[in-house]
Order: C-alpha cells, then structure tokens, then sequence
C-alpha cells in the first residue's frame, strides 16, 4: 500500500543535519507498517496530487499556522484535505496537519493564549473511537506548537484532551480522517532538541518542565500502531 506523505515545510535548519528530513521521521515510525511512501514538499513547489487517486494519505506539521496567507501552497493544501475528505480517501493530520484538517472542514484555528506546548504530553482518551484499541486511559506524546484547534468541525469528534490542549485528537464522521495535534513520529532526542531551540522564544520555565517530562515512557509507538491500521484498514 502506497502512503503519499505530504510535507508542508521541513525540520528547522539548525537541526536538519542531525535529524533529517521530517518525511523520514514519518518513514521510520511506520517501519513495519507495510507501507511504500511518496511525498510531496509543498516548500519545494511540488503539486499536490488528486487526493481521490490516492490509497492513503497523511498531512505532516509545519512551522506555518492556518492563517499565514503568504504561504501559495495553503490555499491549494485546503482544497486538497476537503477532497479527499469527500472521496473518502484514507487521511491522517499531525500537528500543523490536525489544525489545517481542521480548519478546511469548518472549525476554529487560532494561536493559542496558553503559549507553547513542548516536550511530552498526556492526553486523556475521551472516547475510544473504532481505531484507537487497547485500553490505556491516556497518551504520552511528544508535542511542539502555539497554534490549536479552538473549535473543531461539526463533522469531527474529540478523541483525545488535556488541560493544555482540549482538542488533541480528532475522529471524523466520514469514518476515513483522524487527526492528532502532538508528534508520535518525534523520538526523544529530537523533542529534545526541539525543545532547547525554543530557548528565547517560550519562557524558561516551559522549556525546564519539557525537557523534565521526557522521563515519562512515551506511547507513541502504540499510537503509531493505532494510525497505520486506520490507514491500511480502509
């Protein structure tokens, strides 16, 4: 099965060298997934493709917010996600994937006034759609953004919550789309590093307790789990 990754813009440059394109982060999560991939850099002026032609597809994050209209490829990326919602097609959003899936199909995008969310994360399970399994209570994850679903679509229901971020995880209606705001395909040095590249811009208090929380085991590899047979269920 062909998974098409689309990559909005790519790992920040002070840490490419080290860690990669943000594609292949994606890549090693669904190592055993059974998946060949495909992407598109939409910062590299690549064109998207007709979602309905496509078996599956997942919409990674970005340093872009919904709102940044300078961005040529947004606009396009917006119709892309509404398509492929009426056609069905097999669609996961993260980070910056979550909010724009979001808010092509109705809901509420903004800079949140509680300010950064850094390091690992806990999310309650609200409600245990079809293919989230197993039976922990909550989720451990990685995260990195300002930016958050204020109000989901009408069409969405919300699977995972916390405090911090009550709209973390998005069921759609359609039965083919499911979103996720934090990043299980970030391993732990690079949430790390992501975190300490923040130094200056959250306060030093945010980036301590990030970089603390990192001792929690992380659930993301169970979670990945739970995406890549949603992806290949359909």
């Amino acid at each position: 099965m062909k998974l098409t990754l689309i990559q909005p813009t790519d790992v920040p440059g002070p840490l490419r060298d080290r860690f990669g394109a943000y594609h292949l982060m994606f890549e090693r999560m669904f190592s055993d997934a059974g998946f060949k991939f495909e992407t598109v850099c939409l910062s590299a002026g690549q064109t998207l493709p007709d979602p309905a032609t496509l078996e599956a597809t997942l919409i990674m994050g970005s340093a872009a917010g919904v709102y940044d209209s300078h961005y040529t490829w947004m606009e396009p990326l917006r119709d892309y996600i509404r398509k492929a919602y009426a056609a069905r097609t097999p669609m996961v959003g993260i980070c910056f994937g979550h909010q724009i899936m979001a808010h092509a199909l109705g809901g509420d995008v903004r800079k949140s006034e509680k300010g950064w969310g850094l390091g690992r994360h806990v999310y309650d399970v609200r409600s245990r759609p079809a293919p989230i399994g197993g039976d922990l209570p909550a989720f451990a994850i990685a995260c990195s953004h300002q930016d958050q679903v204020i109000a989901p679509p009408a069409d969405a229901e919300t699977f995972l919550s916390s405090d911090f971020t009550p709209h973390a995880g998005l069921f759609y209606r359609n039965g083919a789309a499911m979103s996720l705001q934090p990043h299980p395909e970030f391993d732990d040095d690079y949430t790390l590093a992501l975190a300490e590249l923040r130094r200056g811009k959250a306060p030093d208090h945010v980036i301590e307790t990030a970089l603390a929380s990192i001792s929690r085991k992380s659930d993301s590899r169970e979670i990945a789990g739970y995406l890549a047979a949603f992806l290949r269920g359909r």
